[in-house]
């Protein structure tokens, strides 16, 4: 052979499957002296070679691979005659694309080669399930090769021919099958991995920032001894300070990894705390002690809890509050930022024409009467329509900010010290009492909708006759369609009734509903008093929805919750 200018290409799928020279570069020795070796033994000269390392030949995709394209650039160069890998499945094990790579090289006047298999004219396989499992796929791939002229031979199930239709039938019922057999045992994983979680163990993979894995001494079928999750204390107090700055005083992501970083704090991997880090902590059910697999959960599990489950719910309501859709909804009932010198954020607007107060700051030096020189920083949350002159407002331009932050201050430590006051019996009866009530009255008032709507659907209906004689000032095809939207408002008003009649048979859970929601504010009080200013920024803003403020710091606050009976007198 006078062309033998051969190309090598190796491959292997994950990192741990490469290993480094002295020179600490990346190698894969198995498949380069394979390689070497059979190329010397054909009188071939290897002209060039690129490796990839940790690329799947099933996950990515041909055009994502840079190595294979370098190749296939050298070809359209007609840099090389022959492309020579260990196996043919190092050129990938994509069923719908694989195929298409060797046909391409073939039309390029390359040679495609392998150590084990030889020249690219017999496809063999151990099972022809080998080649794919993919019911709508795979025949297909099949019926292509052997139409490229490539016998296509299974040891165990001898070659596949398509000499007629029940050939054709008879592949595709082979791997319809076989797809089957996949998908059961897909099945068989995820109920195996769930059945372990429900039973307390661990499910496998690394262990959470918090945890190590420590060995259980329970063997698996594959005679692998198993692990399982173990507190790590150094990192498990990483984890509680993430929870109490993001529950307690309002920070975020960002500002909790600066935060980590800047107090020396570093993740396991010995670099800087990034954003998403955090957020995926915040998020992690397993810090409450309950493993996940899936919907699958387990039972409590004290040994593994580093955070209490009642702050892990407190933190996904400020996950939820802080979404994308709670903004879109102006729903936010936590500050999205706890930094800043204000009590409030973003939920202090004018009073006079609904605007909006922004904070804003200025330093002006005054002379004060002995003399001396005031730069006293103004802090101010400001109205910007009537800043702008974009509203007709009448009242002030801007209110102090530690002045209004007092009467702020001041009013929730009396809704607080009127809430200790009254025996928790007391509130939650009145409470509940208030809530059925409320639920009554509207289940009352959904029903007097609906009988309203019921009556005017039989006048609707009525109108029918009228139109049939030609007596009805109606169209026949406008009466039609007040008739089906009417019949839809009816519907849609009995549903709705259901629905509060259902609500108001709740009682338990609603006894349980409001006993929570005394307990959630008690916990508040019991905190504020000592709480930094982030702390107290936070509790406010769960607290109080909006502000509205007037000339001479005249206020109207609007809570998140109904405050009512918490604050009556006894």
């Amino acid at each position: 052979m006078t062309n033998n200018r051969v190309c090598c290409l190796y491959r292997v799928s994950t990192d741990k499957q490469v290993d480094f020279t002295s020179n600490h570069e990346a190698d894969l020795p198995m498949q380069r002296k394979a390689c070497h070796k059979f190329a010397e033994s054909k009188g071939w000269v290897i002209v060039h070679e690129e490796q990839e390392e940790g690329v799947s030949g099933h996950k990515v995709r041909a055009a994502a691979r840079d190595k294979l394209q370098i190749i296939k650039d050298y070809a359209r160069k007609g840099k090389f005659d022959i492309l020579l890998v260990f196996m043919f499945d190092r050129l990938g094990r994509r069923d719908d694309e694989t195929p298409f790579i060797v046909e391409w090289f073939t039309k390029q006047g390359i040679e495609v080669w392998s150590v084990n298999e030889g020249k690219f004219d017999i496809l063999l396989v151990f099972m022809f399930d080998r080649i794919g499992r993919i019911a709508d796929e795979t025949p297909f791939v099949v019926e292509w090769f052997v139409r490229n002229g490539i016998r296509v031979w299974s040891t165990q199930e001898g070659e596949q021919r398509f000499d007629n239709h029940t050939d054709k039938l008879l592949n595709y019922i082979r791997f319809w099958q076989a797809d089957g057999e996949s998908e059961k045992t897909s099945v068989r994983t995820r109920t195996s991995l769930r059945q372990l979680v429900e039973e307390g163990h661990f499910k496998g993979g690394n262990a959470p920032y918090g945890y190590d894995l420590v060995r259980s001494g329970r063997i698996n079928k594959r005679k692998h001894e198993l692990y399982e999750l173990h507190i790590n204390e150094q990192e498990a107090a990483v984890v509680r300070i993430v929870f109490d700055k993001y529950v307690y005083e309002g920070y975020g992501p960002q500002h909790i990894a600066t935060y980590l970083n800047n107090s020396g704090y570093r993740a396991r991997s010995g670099k800087c705390w990034h954003p998403a880090s955090i957020r995926g902590m915040v998020a992690n059910l397993t810090y409450t002690g309950v493993l996940r697999c899936g919907e699958a959960r387990s039972e409590v599990i004290p040994e593994l809890q580093i955070i209490s489950q009642k702050q892990f719910d407190a933190a996904q309501r400020i996950r939820e509050c802080r979404s994308a859709h709670a903004a879109e909804e102006a729903e936010h009932h936590v500050p999205l930022n706890t930094r800043g010198q204000s009590l409030l954020a973003g939920n202090a607007y004018c009073g006079h024409c609904g605007a909006k107060l922004e904070l804003t700051s200025s330093r002006k030096w005054r002379k004060m009467a002995d003399g001396s020189l005031d730069d006293t920083l103004r802090i101010r949350y400001t109205c910007y329509g009537k800043l702008r002159k974009q509203t007709g407002c009448t009242g002030q331009t801007g209110y102090t900010v530690h002045i209004l932050d007092e009467i702020i201050d001041k009013s929730v430590r009396q809704i607080f010290s009127k809430m200790r006051g009254i025996p928790k019996e007391q509130i939650i009866t009145r409470r509940y009492e208030r809530e059925v009530v409320e639920r009554k009255n509207h289940l009352q008032d959904l029903q007097t909708q609906r009988n309203k709507a019921e009556k005017d659907l039989l006048a609707l209906k009525t109108e029918v006759l009228a139109c049939i004689k030609g007596e009805s000032v109606l169209p026949r095809e406008t009466l039609a369609e007040m008739i089906t939207a009417q019949e839809e408002k009816l519907t849609e008003l009995e549903n709705l009734c259901e629905a509060a009649s259902e609500e108001l048979e709740k009682t338990a859970e609603l006894m349980d509903k409001v006993s929570r929601l005394y307990d959630e504010l008690i916990s508040y009080a019991d905190l504020y008093d000592s709480a930094n200013f982030e702390a107290k920024k936070m509790i406010v803003n769960q607290l109080i929805r909006r502000v509205d403020v007037y000339r001479g710091y005249q206020i109207n606050i609007s809570f998140n919750f109904d405050l009512t009976p918490y604050i009556e007198g006894e």
